[in-house]
């Protein structure tokens, strides 16, 4: 496995990847309400967050194929973290975490992300609380959460 920086190239990929995991993010699974979720994660989108200095977008790669991709926003805010089906429970998601938090400024006071309802259990196994209940909006539905900094890493 592979981890590197992405490139506004791997945008096509990385949104067809979330794609194949989005039932997991929409409240209907056939994605009907959803369409601002899915304009934010077309492959036009998707390049202009990697260009966007805001943004730090990791992909794993194993051989030819998208394992997963993570991307931070702003130092501090876990925006992305998909792992193609064919790669989940493998530990790719904490690799990419980690990577992630490494990557963060020294000294950022804390990590925030709107999880998936079927990630919860993979936030809170890294440390993440949740901070507030379930959120539905935009047809999909998330639940904020926050990890101090400090937090252990295992």
């Amino acid at each position: 496995m592979i981890l590197q920086q992405a490139t506004t190239a791997d945008a096509p990929a990385i949104s067809a990847l979330i794609a194949s995991v989005s039932h997991h993010c929409t409240i209907d699974p056939s994605g009907k309400g959803a369409e601002r979720f899915f304009a934010t994660v077309a492959p036009t989108a998707i390049a202009g967050y990697i260009a966007d200095p805001r943004y730090c977008y990791l992909v794993a790669i194993d051989g030819d194929a998208l394992a997963g991709v993570a991307a931070l926003r702003d130092g501090r805010h876990v925006y992305h973290l998909f792992i193609a089906p064919a790669f989940q429970r493998r530990g790719l998601s904490r690799m990419l975490w980690l990577a992630m938090r490494d990557r963060a400024e020294p000294g950022t006071p804390s990590f925030t992300v709107n999880s998936s309802l079927y990630a919860v259990s993979v936030y809170e196994r890294f440390g993440f609380v949740a901070t507030g209940p379930k959120v539905e909006m935009d047809g999909v539905a998330f639940v904020p959460m926050q990890l101090a900094a400090n937090a252990p890493a295992d």
